[in-house]
């Protein structure tokens, strides 16, 4: 209880309020930092600051603090890396430029089926070891990559019961490149040793007679008797001649007159004769 001449007493809501507001306020002044943190010194944040503005001027010159004149001495030549010429890759003989190309189809087309080996798969898919189509005519082998087959093999087996094989180019994301590879891989590797390779060219062929097929869908062992038995148009590749591993076109090497006319080049001209002498005959 209050004496009259005093202020009546807080009651406890009214003491709670107020210590809320003065903490509050105190907050507001001077923030209690979570353990194990600390705001950043301003010296860190200028610190920071230079080196960005010191770092700003440098690339805003242009790289003037890397200038490869200032580095290197004159005359200086780089060395370039094995195979790293402006001419592209290093050639490779096409037989092993074509069954490295072709190795990578079957490994994303082919191995599931046939497998590793080229084995195949009992009664679901058939081998490919010494296959009469994989190595006989190829473009009766090119017509069963491009559109499958459906129904006998060239042994009168069916395969895969009534689906058969289906379409290596469904999606149209074989390239002629693509096709010669696998094919040349195919007739060359699992034991089988045709030593032939299916070039470029060939596959190119290869997709135009396709095209023009008079049916649709997969192939069958009729349509090939009657319209596919022979090798495909274009002329054959040593198998030892190089080529551009990407491309798989040959590369030709520098002919006689045009390695002559390089040495001409290079070779440095005569000094001119001094005024009023005549020159050697």
């Amino acid at each position: 209880m209050s004496l009259p001449n005093q202020k009546p007493e807080l009651e406890g809501t009214d003491i709670q309020r107020r210590a809320a507001r003065e903490a509050a306020a105190c907050g507001r002044e001077k923030p209690i930092a979570k353990p194990g943190s600390a705001p950043i010194s301003v010296w860190v944040l200028a610190a920071c600051g230079l080196a960005a503005v010191s770092a700003g001027a440098i690339l805003g010159g242009a790289g003037k603090g890397f200038d490869y004149n200032k580095i290197f001495r004159d005359g200086y030549v780089r060395t370039p890396p094995p195979g790293g010429s402006d001419e592209g890759p290093p050639p490779k003989a096409a037989m092993d430029a074509y069954m490295a190309r072709g190795k990578k189809v079957w490994s994303s087309k082919c191995i599931t089926c046939h497998q590793a080996d080229g084995k195949g798969q009992g009664d679901n898919f058939p081998s490919l070891v010494g296959s009469a189509w994989a190595l006989g005519e190829t473009e009766r082998f090119s017509m069963i990559v491009l559109n499958g087959l459906h129904g006998p093999m060239s042994t009168g087996k069916i395969y895969s019961g009534a689906s058969g094989m289906p379409s290596q180019n469904a999606t149209n994301d074989l390239k002629p490149e693509d096709l010669a590879g696998v094919m040349t891989y195919v007739r060359n590797n699992f034991g089988n040793t045709k030593g032939d390779v299916v070039t470029v060219d060939m596959a190119k062929a290869a997709f135009s007679i396709s095209a023009k097929r008079t049916k649709t869908g997969q192939t069958t062992v009729e349509e090939l008797t009657a319209e596919h038995v022979k090798d495909l148009p274009g002329k054959p590749l040593d198998p030892k001649a190089m080529v551009n591993p990407l491309t798989l076109m040959p590369v030709f090497a520098k002919t006689a007159p045009d390695a002559a006319a390089a040495k001409k080049d290079k070779t440095p001209e005569a000094p001119a004769p001094a005024a009023g002498t005549t020159a050697p005959k």
